[in-house]
């Protein structure tokens, strides 16, 4: 079927376009979705920070846990502190197998390698002593060109003292 046939069945009706959707319409329907999306969600959410605690606080918290006699002091003193009884175990554990040092704050992630630093000290000698035996390479080879030129021109050297002398 040719162009006009297609035109002439359009215009009598008998074939129709599927309409298609106005451009403003669906620009409107995104624009609505993502608009919904902009709108700020109006309640705060708290982020969660790891409580630290100085040395000092842990020997107060642990010296008014140790005074603690009557049933619920204990427990009112965790609420009080924001702390677990877990924490209060640990402590404890630390202050009896390495005394107050251990309840000092500890920094956290990997701990530095004891070895690291003499491997650096190796590497750096290492690198200068390679240095240092190149310029004595150079040096062996200028005074050999000295003592070539001495000899061509007739100049007399004078010999290097011995350690015998």
């Amino acid at each position: 079927m040719n162009n006009d046939g297609i035109h002439s069945l359009l215009n009598a009706g008998v074939m129709s376009v599927p309409a298609a959707p106005a451009q403003g319409a669906r620009r409107a329907t995104e624009e609505g979705a993502a608009g919904a999306a902009r709108v700020a969600d109006p309640e705060v959410v708290a982020t969660a920070r790891r409580r630290r605690f100085a040395a000092h606080e842990k020997r107060r918290i642990l010296a008014q846990a140790d005074r603690c006699k009557k049933p619920g002091e204990l427990g009112a003193l965790l609420r009080r502190e924001g702390i677990y009884s877990s924490m209060l175990s640990t402590w404890r554990k630390q202050r009896d197998l390495a005394g107050e040092a251990a309840l000092a704050a500890r920094r956290r992630g990997p701990k530095p390698d004891p070895a690291r630093g003499e491997k650096l000290l190796i590497e750096k000698l290492e690198r200068e002593k390679a240095r240092l035996e190149r310029e004595l390479k150079k040096a062996h080879l200028i005074i050999d060109v000295q003592k070539k030129v001495a000899a061509l021109l007739g100049i007399q050297l004078a010999e290097p003292p011995t350690d015998e002398e």
